[in-house]
């Protein structure tokens, strides 16, 4: 999609990010929320997002309309995983399949190598989200596994599928 911006989030854009996650949380199976969050609590979680170091991204097209959100958090708090991250996208319904996922995540896999993380995963919710799963594909994910009807939402049981990447020398090396 050209005309696309990533670039570092800002509290207002905490207005759009609310209304971009409610319609995932109420119509699709990537997040196992079932209930939409307050824009005060996705605030509290951005603001713990980026205290830990972590990116937190929007995309905004030419006339800076937010068209989607990523960022990273760990993984898991213990401390043996502080090289690997996890990773968020989300796009408006408006700009589904329009390179607004790529150009996000593409932004946050650089932003994570460069902040020193050796391992980004991906926890995908329903093993039938093609789009999620192809677009980490495209950026060198690798499916490591499925964990079958692992929640329940919607009316039906959904899997989520791991996906993995190396960032930078990834495990060839220690880190330093």
């Amino acid at each position: 999609m050209s005309g696309v911006v990533v670039r570092d989030s800002v509290e207002a854009d905490l207005a759009s990010i609310e209304l971009i996650y409610a319609h995932h949380v109420r119509h699709g199976l990537g997040s196992f929320e079932e209930v939409p969050p307050s824009r005060e609590e996705l605030a509290r979680r951005r603001t713990d997002v980026l205290a830990r170091g972590y990116p937190y991204l929007v995309a905004v097209d030419a006339v800076g309309t937010v068209l989607g959100y990523a960022y990273a958090g760990p993984y898991r708090t213990r401390s043996a995983y502080r090289y690997t991250v996890e990773n968020s996208v989300y796009v408006a319904p408006r700009a589904a399949r329009r390179g607004v996922g790529r150009a996000l995540l593409a932004a946050l896999i650089a932003r994570c190598e460069a902040a020193g993380f050796r391992q980004m995963v991906a926890v995908i919710g329903d093993s039938g989200n093609a789009g999620s799963i192809g677009l980490h594909a495209a950026l060198g994910f690798r499916r490591v596994g499925t964990l079958e009807a692992i929640g329940w939402k919607h009316g039906r049981w959904v899997d989520c599928v791991l996906m993995q990447r190396a960032l930078g020398p990834g495990g060839e090396s220690p880190p330093g």
